[in-house]
């Protein structure tokens, strides 16, 4: 298909690309102004998007449930920090529900470059093809592709392909995924780009992947056959490129933030050598313990400075290049490095590693029990490899370890794969079988962790002939909504534990709400403070997802000019978020405080819970809750493991004595210690209910839509069903 292309304006390309992968059209029309003003772009369009071609029945694997791209008017703009996300979107394979995640690297600029602002891809294909957008010759094309089930070889074809026919590597940009996504609920997205600063070979330039990894948007992607989506585009030019209403306004918000970063970075987080890495020895502090160690059972361990983003920096990264996954990004994060694959049939290769993040670093590090950095590297590899979710594969692992140290598995329900603590050999052998189905235990892995845990009570029950373990096993199957947890262990914020129970839509990932460590530092302490907390921030972190920008320049570049500002919350990090406000306000012409823009993510917050309650009904609000692993002690031993702090929170609650609490039983201190939690957390998310207008199973009101203007988008099904819930 052949299609017009206009110049941007104030960011955006004012086009939606939809193709039909059954009938094979594809179609370039005009994106509804009304819809893009309301929505803005990225999540929160994409999200509307999604919502007009589902219906509660829908299943993820079902020919009209689309896989959507959405990068939104701020992203591709290399004039200010962190302009590189796109979203990516779905009804998730995972959990059932709305699954959305964002993406580093160039796919969502390309996009923008070649004339669309967001890509709506429906219907199931006969046999694997590439989708080819070549914004060069303004045309859109479904070729047939190779059956090539590994993510590197299909990078190598794609790249040699492409690069015969002319194209240059630096404006190519493409998604992908693997035989893993088929083998799995929970495959991911990688998002290539070419980095030209990287040395391989002797020879300058190679290609580096970002993510998509939760909800497994990945096994959408494969189920209709779409091996790869493939972007050529180039910068546009001229004095204002981007369209911005106020260019000058706009440039001149990215400058500042760029000094910011610069100066900041290297004096303090170090992100420039560690990436996000670097967050390990923060979360392992002793006073913290916010670490996950062996499925979260711990908090802390001395160990972990062995796979910290200083080992990493020190001994593996590479930091030649620029390191920052599009251009005008000061923060240079992206980091990777060179390692030898151990087993399969890779065996003995050198490969290049886009990693690890700290999520990957954690999961398959410490919650396994495991301190060797490579070994991380390599897992980090295979998923990337084979196109799985490394936080998910992790988090599922860990649990399976538990339940061989607990005895609710052996070898024999493994085909003889000793799952335990430590075993670095059988993590990477275990990440071979669930890709390529090898054993019983693997399919059930793949199918996810609910799917897994049900299995384990059924084998223990076949083999013992005892009871079904399976409200045992709840306590410590980490996750919410069927989507295990990102990497931090939340006995000690309780912010965090609201976030991954009610604040994020999605389930247990810290995208919406990453309060943990403002949590830890002290920054909401009253009850109300952190019930304001688990409003404002998601705010800003999705609306960040609706524009195309990194969260990172204002999560982790503390501004010294924030420190300065008074009747405020310093750790927001307000004077960035003024920045912010500049860029936003001089690419799109609006005069809005940060607060002002932030506001406005409301309406896709709303969205996403409409949505969820649609497939929950009335029981919306019973999903919206955490393992008793998360919130504290499962068991005595892990009481006394922390017995310091335990007994110290049981005398306060209690109001004994701290003499008389270490005289009293371990199990019934551990029994006022998370009743007590329990009902805190009960009542911060009957309080996050009510800030946010909602009733009391979590449903959003009537009115609360209206005053937002959610309401007049929403189809007569969705309003009939949710005045009933109201009623």
């Amino acid at each position: 298909m052949k299609y017009t292309k206009s110049n941007l304006t104030r960011g955006y390309a004012n086009k939606i690309l939809t193709i039909d992968l059954h009938t094979g059209a594809i179609d370039a029309k005009g994106l509804d102004s009304r819809a893009r003003d309301y929505f803005v772009g990225g999540r929160a369009l994409g999200l509307y998007l999604l919502y007009r071609r589902i219906n509660p029945n829908t299943s993820p694997y079902a020919p009209e449930n689309p896989l959507i791209f959405s990068p939104g008017p701020l992203a591709g703009v290399p004039n200010f920090p962190g302009t590189s996300k796109c979203m990516a979107l779905s009804l998730s394979p995972h959990t059932g529900i709305p699954g959305v995640s964002n993406f580093g690297g160039h796919f969502g600029a390309n996009m923008k470059f070649a004339g669309f602002d967001v890509i709506e891809i429906t219907g199931k294909s006969e046999k694997d093809v590439f989708i080819v957008i070549d914004g060069f010759k303004n045309e859109v094309t479904i070729i047939e592709a190779p059956k090539i089930e590994h993510v590197f070889e299909l990078e190598k074809f794609i790249a040699d392909k492409f690069t015969q026919e002319g194209y240059d590597k630096k404006n190519m940009a493409f998604v992908t995924t693997g035989i893993g996504a088929a083998s799995t609920t929970y495959g991911c997205i990688n998002s290539h780009y070419y980095d030209p600063t990287k040395t391989t070979n002797g020879q300058k330039g190679l290609f580096r992947t970002k993510q998509a990894g939760r909800t497994g948007l990945g096994s959408v992607m494969v189920d209709k056959k779409i091996r790869s989506v493939i972007v050529m585009a180039e910068y546009p030019h001229g004095e204002n490129p981007y369209g911005a209403a106020d260019w000058e306004k706009a440039k001149k918000a990215g400058s500042k933030l760029s000094k910011v970063v610069r100066e900041v970075d290297p004096v303090s987080l170090k992100m420039y050598r560690k990436g996000s890495a670097g967050l390990i020895s923060f979360m392992n502090k002793e006073n913290y313990r916010s670490l996950p160690v062996k499925n979260y059972q711990y908090g802390s361990d001395p160990r972990a400075e062995q796979i910290s983003g200083k080992f990493y920096a020190d001994n593996l990264f590479d930091h030649r290049g620029m390191d920052g996954c599009y251009p005008g990004c000061s923060l240079r994060c992206t980091k990777g490095g060179w390692v030898t694959i151990s087993v399969g049939d890779q065996e003995g290769r050198k490969v290049w590693v886009d990693g690890p993040e700290y999520e990957t670093a954690c999961g398959f590090g410490s919650n396994l029990g495991i301190w060797n950095a490579e070994a991380v590297m390599e897992a980090n590899w295979h998923c990337d490899n084979y196109g799985i979710d490394t936080i998910t594969a992790a988090v599922i692992m860990g649990f399976l370890m538990e339940c061989f140290q607990r005895g609710y598995l052996t070898k024999d329900d493994t085909g003889g794969l000793e799952l335990i603590w430590g075993n670095e050999k059988a993590m990477l052998s275990f990440l071979h079988q669930i890709s390529n189905r090898e054993t019983e235990c693997a399919r059930e892995a793949g199918k996810g962790m609910r799917s897994v845990l049900d299995w384990v009570s059924r084998r223990y029950v076949k083999r013992t002939g005892r009871e079904n373990p399976k409200k045992e096993l709840m306590k410590f199957a980490m996750q919410v909504k069927g989507l295990p947890f990102s990497l931090y262990r939340t006995h000690r914020s309780l912010c965090m534990q609201a976030s991954y129970a009610a604040a994020s839509d999605i389930g247990a990932h810290h995208a919406a709400a990453w309060l943990i460590k403002a949590d830890l530092l002290g920054a909401f302490p009253s009850f109300k403070d952190k019930a304001n907390a688990l409003i404002t921030y998601p705010r800003v972190r999705l609306g960040n997802d609706n524009l195309g920008l990194c969260k990172l320049p204002w999560v982790d570049v503390f501004n010294p000019d924030s420190e300065k500002m008074k009747n405020t919350d310093i750790y927001i990090n307000p004077a960035s978020q003024e920045l912010y406000a500049e860029f936003y306000n001089g690419m799109l012409g609006a005069n809005l405080t940060w607060e002002k823009i932030y506001e406005r993510t409301d309406r896709d917050i709303n969205l996403q819970r409409v949505m969820n309650a649609m497939i929950f009904g009335e029981k919306t609000g019973e999903h919206d809750w955490v393992p008793d692993r998360a919130i504290g002690p499962t068991d005595d031993d892990l009481y006394d493991a922390e017995k310091d702090f335990h007994d110290a929170e049981v005398s306060k609650i209690s109001g004994k004595p701290l003499e008389d609490v270490e005289k009293m039983h371990t199990n019934d201190k551990r029994e006022i210690l998370m009743n007590f939690r329990k009902e805190q957390l009960q009542k911060l998310i009957q309080t996050y209910y009510r800030e946010r207008g909602w009733n009391a199973n979590g449903v959003p009101k009537v009115e609360t839509l209206k005053q937002v203007g959610l309401w007049e988008f929403l189809n007569k099904e969705t309003q009939t069903k949710i005045t009933e819930m109201n009623s």
